[in-house]
């Protein structure tokens, strides 16, 4: 039975303190928790972040495993995510992390208000954690993907925070508790350039200047469907393709080797994200959001299996990014781009966490 989620320890007298639990499966989830840290301290907050990775004793066998399906079996991720769409994955996927419990619970001191989640992982351990009483301060998942999967949805925890009504919909359906819309968190850095800023970071990666570029980004491990992307964008003539391979190198070789443009790791990517006239994805992360946040037009096309089509349907729905399902829809969406502006959310994550703060310092 559900316990009392009131706090009833001693008053925090310092600083409060807000643990972030992110997952280093890919970079989205941990870009979200560095924003949502930055925004706190901000704020006068402290709020360290935990990868859900070094607590779970596999945790590096899931993330290899994790890496290993994406980029070289990826219909074996729709099977997993079907699968975690059922009560019985659903119970698999909790007792998966459960053996992380007691060395998260250490690290909730006397003075943390509140546990945050940014990977669906890290929100049934901690609903868990809330429903058995072991976790007495307000858990809390922000929901990083534009689409809900089931796993992001943990019985107990107390509040949600969705980037977009289209995700904050899809959570309630689920049974997500306490939905509020904070709009995506992205870093300041990604602004519309000036003319002078976008030339300038052409010259930076040695781009061409004067060409009409179409960006293709990978996520930080460069998967994905991504040359025959290169390859299909060329052929339309309507833009130059440049891939951002990511950690990916022998796809940086392959491409550079096929007359394409290829990137190695990318360390400032406000600045390339300034040189580009449109981007293509395939995985619905954050890099969407952020070139919308540049200004760049985003197309999704050759989705990712699972929760890329999930993301890639829902940034379609939010009109924050057209779907192409076919080459001939690429040439269209190419020629005439859209450059929607996100809103920003009905919520301030910062008063949100403070309303839960005070909540949790109440005396019982």
């Amino acid at each position: 039975m559900r316990q009392d989620k009131s706090f009833t320890g001693n008053p925090v007298t310092g600083p409060p303190r807000v643990l972030i639990v992110s997952g280093s499966f890919g970079a989205g989830h941990d870009r979200a928790a560095q924003q949502i840290a930055y925004r706190l301290a901000a704020d006068g907050f402290e709020a360290p972040i935990v990868d859900l990775v070094d607590l779970v004793r596999s945790g590096a066998v899931m993330r290899r495993a994790y890496r290993l399906q994406i980029d070289r079996l990826p219909v074996t991720w729709d099977w997993l995510l079907a699968a975690c769409s059922r009560p019985a994955g659903l119970r698999l996927a909790r007792r998966s992390v459960l053996g992380a419990a007691g060395r998260l619970l250490d690290l909730v001191t006397p003075s943390t208000v509140a546990v945050i989640s940014t990977y669906p992982l890290a929100s049934q351990l901690l609903g868990q954690l809330r429903r058995s009483g072991d976790l007495r301060v307000p858990a809390v998942t922000f929901l990083t993907d534009m689409s809900v999967h089931p796993l992001w949805i943990a019985t107990g925890i107390d509040r949600h925070f969705a980037i977009h009504r289209v995700a904050g919909q899809q959570a309630a359906g689920l049974g997500a508790e306490d939905v509020a819309v904070t709009g995506p968190l992205v870093d300041a850095r990604f602004s519309p350039p000036t003319p002078a800023q976008r030339l300038a970071a052409r010259r930076h990666f040695g781009l061409p200047l004067d060409e009409r570029l179409a960006l293709v980004v990978t996520g930080s491990w460069g998967v994905g469907q991504f040359a025959r992307t290169a390859d299909d964008i060329a052929a339309t003539g309507l833009a130059v393709p440049v891939v951002a391979c990511g950690q990916n190198g022998a796809a940086r070789r392959r491409l550079q080797g096929a007359g394409h443009i290829a990137l190695d790791w990318v360390d400032d990517m406000p600045r390339l994200l300034r040189a580009a006239d449109v981007v293509v994805q395939s995985g619905g992360g954050m890099t969407s959001l952020e070139a919308l946040a540049t200004g760049v037009p985003v197309i999704t096309y050759r989705s990712l299996a699972g929760h890329g089509r999930m993301s890639a349907e829902a940034l379609h729905q939010a009109g924050w990014a057209p779907w192409a399902r076919t080459v001939q829809e690429l040439a269209v969406f190419l020629r005439h781009p859209a450059v929607p502006s996100p809103r920003p959310g009905n919520h301030d994550i910062v008063e949100q966490v403070r309303g839960l703060a005070g909540l949790s310092l109440s005396p019982a």
